[in-house]
């Protein structure tokens, strides 16, 4: 059913369907060899609160954005490559229920199923999709992956100082190499790290800046411990980083859809079965 016209011409549509959706903002999507595989609503852990998103797997990419209306419009697209992924299965934590953490080389998160069985879903398809990639063609599998940030809520003092409390002036910070959350005092260090941006300086903390340039003379062999002015460009105090954080509310939840890849037609989760023998691109 895989390689039939219709079932071709049928996930042509959904394919450009999802491009759609996401208007003169998102990236074009459709590509020979392309599967949508499934699509649903889950709830990733921003570092303000937590939001409603939409998934999209493909068998080569994951693609997630904010919604704007259900089943509609969608906005903020982010496609990550699979061969950039790794899943890490999470237990229920009070606030958050049926979750796992996405790493990427740019941005780690944390995402929340509605359900158990929504979970395991997602879990499934994505390991399965990408096991399938890999082995069908010449990508290599990330090495590097960010660290996840630690939510606003779990700390209400400095990580790092141990002092400063947070609120008022005092704002909380997320330090881009560990993930701890430091008062600004604490965090007026910026630094390129490779895996998530070649060139552009992201806030660090004191104490990652300490190490990451005591490595750095290491690995050159600078006994002297003092750094070149290539190295100044790369490691340098600067002003107040202009962190976004995107907007968006929780709404109606809509089940997930997937492929049955034996058929070639699209089933809710209700009937849902392990994913099988997805082709290779």
């Amino acid at each position: 059913m895989m390689d039939h016209p219709t079932f071709e011409r049928e996930n042509q549509e959904r394919v450009q369907a999802v491009e759609s959706s996401f208007h003169q903002a998102g990236k074009p999507l459709s590509k020979p060899g392309r599967i949508l595989i499934g699509e649903g609503t889950v709830f990733k852990q921003g570092r303000k609160k937590i939001q409603q998103k939409i998934l999209f797997l493909f068998t080569d990419i994951l693609v997630y954005g904010s919604i704007v209306v259900p089943g509609r419009w969608y906005k903020k697209q982010k496609i990550i490559p699979l061969e950039d992924i790794e899943l890490e299965d999470l237990e229920d934590s009070d606030i958050f229920k049926h979750q796992w953490l996405i790493r990427t080389q740019s941005k780690s998160f944390f995402v929340s199923a509605p359900s158990y069985e929504e979970k395991k879903a997602w879990i499934e398809h994505i390991n399965e999709c990408r096991s399938s990639l890999m082995q069908g063609t010449s990508c290599k599998p990330s090495k590097k992956f960010a660290v996840s940030s630690i939510p606003d809520e779990a700390a209400c003092k400095c990580m790092r100082c141990l002092s400063t409390k947070f609120g008022g002036a005092n704002r909380r910070h997320h330090c881009r190499n560990c993930g701890f959350l430091v008062c600004n005092s604490c965090s007026k260090q910026r630094a390129v790290i490779d895996h998530i941006h070649p060139t552009k300086k992201l806030r660090i903390c004191s104490f990652c800046y300490k190490n990451i340039n005591e490595e750095k003379f290491r690995d050159r062999g600078d006994s002297a411990g003092k750094s070149s002015k290539s190295e100044e460009e790369d490691f340098c105090p600067s002003g107040e980083e202009n962190e976004k954080v995107e907007e968006g509310e929780i709404g109606i939840y809509s089940p997930s859809n997937w492929l049955d890849t034996k058929n070639g037609t699209w089933e809710r989760l209700s009937i849902y079965d392990y994913p099988k023998s997805i082709p290779s691109q």
